[in-house]
């Protein structure tokens, strides 16, 4: 084997590709080719794209599944505390060790064949999935989708989520651009779900080129919320009086909607999934990083948020759950990030800033991203750290009991916080 622990394989693949990001099936094809493996994966696939809600809607996904019975399996990106986060099996990370063994079997598959962090980790999750036997995986897109590497497998059904301005360097700079990205993920003849009401041309305009049928929110299937509770409908089927999703905000609904057609999808395909595994599963799915309540003293909110989409959906769960003290935001972005946009959409809602930097080629100097926020928040509200940590020491050295801190910006962002805070850092449990 080239390396004997985990971190050795992930410090070598991060050097390996001559860039980090390099869209393309054609190398991770080959090395899959050469593996054994086909387009066509030996259990159920659910493919999830889009640019919001990815990481709500498989976790949604796959807890209503293992609510049913299922030897369920998801695969996202990035992680948060270990790389193990990334494949999992019924909720369990996978152990290092089996990771491990999965990369010297793609190593020596590749050959001379370059390939970039992501593409390591997408053909890992698939092998581990496909020796664990499990039943359904639940695939989410990196990036875009015409070109990412989970679309190098076909999927039984896709999901969109709502799509937003994001990548725009690689994607496009306009929503039917990047909706054309997105619906790469759309296989001839397979279902798709829109979770959004009027998703981009460009996705029901290919959709229909591979006579693929579309499910569109608030057309093919509807929610609507009651005061506790709330019921969803297609034109089959219905559900009343659905628990709220444990996962906070009025627009996982929206996510959760969507879920609930790609599941009614499945059943259609011999899945079974009754409404006790509904119910179950939106009471029990549980995702990091999205609106995260952490208790103490003060109280913290962690979000990966860093578009003007998920900012909006931010302000609004920070005016809902408004108390009598003050809102301080530490924040912290990566360079290709809409940094306008996002300190538009929640200024008014924040007292003071508490900016911090991202290390690395694609992170934002603290320096550069008040620059780049004075014209929108001011000068009096801005303090820059030159890491996050600090950023976050020194909001909650201001902070008082009725104050909350928001800690936001990036996946980076909210890893770095949440490495402060003992009560989030324990071990994970792993699957062998």
């Amino acid at each position: 084997m080239r390396f004997s622990s985990l971190s050795q394989w992930l410090q070598w693949q991060e050097n390996l590709h001559f860039t980090e990001i390099d869209p393309g099936l054609d190398r991770v094809g080959k090395v899959w080719q050469r593996m054994g493996g086909s387009s066509t994966l030996p259990f159920k696939v659910v493919t999830i794209a889009g640019t919001n809600g990815k990481g709500s809607s498989v976790a949604i996904t796959a807890s209503i599944l293992q609510a049913a019975g299922y030897r369920t399996a998801t695969y996202t990106s990035p992680h948060l505390l270990r790389y193990n986060e990334r494949i999992s099996i019924d909720g369990e990370a996978c152990s290092d060790d089996a990771i491990c063994d999965a990369f010297e079997r793609i190593d020596q598959a590749r050959d001379d064949i370059s390939l970039t962090y992501f593409e390591f980790a997408t053909l890992a999750a698939v092998d581990l999935f496909s020796r664990q036997n499990v039943e359904i995986a639940v695939l989410e897109v990196g990036m875009g989708g015409r070109l990412d590497a989970v679309n190098l497998f076909d999927t039984d059904v896709a999901l969109i989520t709502p799509i937003g301005l994001d990548h725009m360097a690689w994607l496009g700079d306009n929503r039917e651009t990047i909706g054309r990205e997105k619906a790469g993920i759309i296989r001839a003849h397979s279902p798709v779900v829109c979770a959004e009401n009027a998703p981009p041309e460009s996705v029901l305009n290919y959709a229909e080129s591979l006579s693929a049928t579309c499910f569109v929110a608030g057309n093919d299937f509807d929610y609507t919320k009651n005061q506790s509770t709330w019921s969803w409908q297609n034109n089959d089927k219905k559900h009343d009086d659905l628990p709220m999703p444990a996962l906070t905000g009025a627009y996982q609904l929206q996510n959760a909607a969507a879920v609930l057609q790609v599941c009614e999808l499945l059943s259609l395909q011999g899945i079974t999934i009754n409404e006790q595994a509904v119910r179950e599963g939106l009471q029990s799915v549980k995702l990091s990083g999205r609106f995260q309540l952490i208790p103490g003293a003060v109280t913290r909110i962690l979000d990966v948020t860093h578009n003007q989409q998920g900012a909006d959906n931010l302000r609004n769960l920070l005016v809902e759950t408004a108390g009598q003290g003050k809102t301080y935001a530490v924040l912290a972005m990566l360079k290709d990030k809409d940094t306008h946009a996002v300190a538009n959409a929640l200024n008014g809602v924040i007292d003071f800033w508490y900016l911090a930097g991202l290390e690395g080629n694609r992170g934002l100097s603290a320096e550069d991203l008040s620059e780049r926020l004075a014209p929108i928040v001011g000068d009096k509200k801005v303090g820059c750290y030159h890491y996050v940590s600090d950023a976050y020491e020194a909001a909650m050295a201001s902070a008082s009991a009725s104050d909350r801190i928001l800690i936001f910006g990036s996946f980076h962002t909210v890893e770095a916080a949440m490495r402060l805070m003992p009560e989030l850092t324990q071990p994970v449990s792993v699957a062998s």
